[in-house]
């Protein structure tokens, strides 16, 4: 089996994943893999992740722009973006996590200092400002952001998560829509209680010491 044929088969079983999980609906959210500097697979428009197959996740060179009716995802210019910024970054989801998206309607943001998960994984997580979705300003709302976190919630938009590997990229995921459901349960019975800054430096030194992905 090919190295774009295992890529391939693992985008699709994100998909299954992504739609089993309830992080997108219909045919929504995204997903791709670096292939090399100049390409990338992703899924293409208007199909349902939970039925993908080999012929919805096309090749697509960084460098081209999506236009109206083409295969490519209408998000194509966010994922260009991560890929165009991170050279590190090898795969790219974004999805519409439920607790995410509530949480950014609602104007809360998951603290840094309250969670030990994303102190030490995630770090600080931020929101990017809103962009009509599909649109070019997408890209462009993420661009600063996307150079030091390897998760953004996009502004009543979902999230947009990176990792090296897809695996790691879905992994971030889960992490984000676990802080986000647990923050917003948090707050239904009073405000999180904070992390002392003792506390928080241990994590982050714990982080640092067994090398955690944050």
């Amino acid at each position: 089996m090919s190295d774009v044929t295992q890529k391939r088969a693992a985008i699709i079983a994100i998909g299954r994943r992504l739609y089993e999980r309830g992080f997108i609906v219909a045919t929504d959210g995204n997903v791709s893999v670096r292939l090399s500097s100049s390409e990338m697979l992703i899924t293409r428009s208007g199909v349902g992740k939970e039925a993908l197959t080999a012929p919805d996740v096309v090749r697509w060179r960084l460098e081209n722009k999506p236009q109206p009716g083409s295969a490519v995802s209408s998000e194509c210019r966010l994922h260009q973006e991560v890929y165009h910024r991170r050279p590190d970054a090898g795969a790219v989801i974004h999805a519409h996590p439920p607790y995410v998206v509530a949480l950014s309607l609602a104007g809360l943001k998951i603290p840094d200092d309250a969670l030990p998960e994303v102190v030490m994984l995630l770090g600080s997580i931020p929101t990017a400002p809103f962009a009509p979705p599909s649109s070019a300003s997408g890209a462009k709302a993420i661009r600063k952001l996307i150079l030091t976190h390897d998760a953004i919630i996009l502004d009543r938009h979902g999230a947009l998560t990176i990792g090296k590997t897809l695996t790691e990229a879905w992994f971030n995921l889960e992490r984000l829509e676990y802080a986000a459901r647990v923050t917003l349960l948090a707050h239904t019975i009073g405000a999180p209680k904070k992390l002392t800054p003792t506390q928080k430096k241990q994590l982050v030194a714990i982080a640092a010491q067994y090398r955690l992905t944050k």
